[in-house]
């Protein structure tokens, strides 16, 4: 008989089981472990176990869905109003149509109960509160396309598509660095400097993000004055969901307006690519809008190929009410 309930201390095998029938499937890291899901889900200060759903078949654990909330403007604690259901996954031996509407109308039914306005499917950046480092590579990128399950179950129950979110990937080994007379001259003007473990710049990068390995690269005058573009990258190891050897992701790359369409961040790529090549990493791994055009031109002129893509789903109010109220 199936049947739904809330997250209990016991579950973190019976998730393990769900997760590990998904052997082979590009996106979600494997082996997964009970230590690296307390690391990256159960660890964080705002986990709260009536947000985490599980389907069950007699003793068998049949999928699960995990609601959650972005953060506030000042990034200092959750907003309720903005939620999303991070991740719904059921194994491929049920039901799984069936599994997935009876979880994904729970963690709606959570979410609303909370105060949601407004709710997502898939997490991205900044609503991402939980499974950076074990689902969809190197940030959270909605719900990955190739999980057809899970796009037809919002797709199904008034969710709209409202973005895509393209995975590139970079052999590092095979980079050839632009080369032209602008860019020797950026050489000559401006320098990198690299910084490891950099402090969180506020609570919620605190919570999403510090507990993995990054580094900062600052571009700035060779003579002195305020960065005008920085990069954040993060060692994917051992949470590279895509395999190929050692991996950086590529999480942040901001330019100052000012300096735009100069030339400046594809010098400052590639100094961060071969800093990360002479460091031994294979590969480099970049998430970035479809409708950012700017963005994909760049790094597909750079060599990067497209592995995968995600979804971002969105459904507004209202809601229908809670069971029950």
């Amino acid at each position: 008989m199936l049947r739904y309930r809330s997250f209990r201390n016991t579950d973190p095998p019976r998730i393990i089981e769900v997760w590990r029938s998904f052997a082979g499937q590009p996106g979600l890291l494997q082996p997964v472990s009970v230590d690296l899901l307390e690391q990256f889900v159960m660890s964080r200060l705002y986990f709260d176990p009536q947000g985490l759903w599980l389907a069950w078949e007699d003793d068998r654990p049949l999928g699960f869905a995990h609601a959650g909330f972005g953060p506030a403007e000042q990034e200092d604690w959750i907003h309720p109003e903005l939620g999303t259901t991070c991740v719904l996954l059921t194994r491929p031996d049920c039901n799984r149509d069936e599994v997935a509407a009876g979880l994904l109308r729970r963690s709606e039914e959570y979410l609303v109960r909370r105060g949601a306005k407004v709710i997502y499917g898939g997490g991205i950046r900044p609503l991402n509160p939980f499974y950076l480092g074990l689902y969809g590579g190197s940030e959270l990128p909605g719900i990955l396309a190739s999980d057809a399950v899970a796009c037809r179950t919002f797709e199904s129950h008034g969710y709209r598509e409202i973005d895509r979110t393209f995975i590139f990937h970079c052999d590092l080994h095979e980079f050839r660095a632009p080369v032209s007379r602008h860019q020797m001259q950026i050489r000559r003007q401006m320098i990198v400097h690299a910084t490891s473990d950099p402090p969180s710049r506020n609570w919620w990068e605190a919570c999403t993000l510090g507990n993995l390995d990054l580094m900062r690269f600052t571009l700035g005058p060779r003579l002195g004055g305020p960065p005008v573009a920085h990069a954040l990258v993060r060692n994917m190891e051992p949470t590279s969901v895509f395999g190929g050897g050692r991996s950086v992701g590529l999480i942040e790359l901001e330019v100052d307006p000012r300096h735009r369409r100069h030339g400046l961040v594809t010098f400052l790529l590639t100094e961060v690519f071969h800093q990360m090549s002479r460091q031994g990493f294979a590969k480099v791994e970049v998430q970035t809008m479809r409708n950012n055009v700017a963005a994909v031109n760049l790094y597909r002129r750079l060599g990067f190929q497209q592995v995968d893509q995600g979804i971002v789903f969105r459904k507004d109010a209202p809601f229908p009410a809670p069971a029950g109220s």
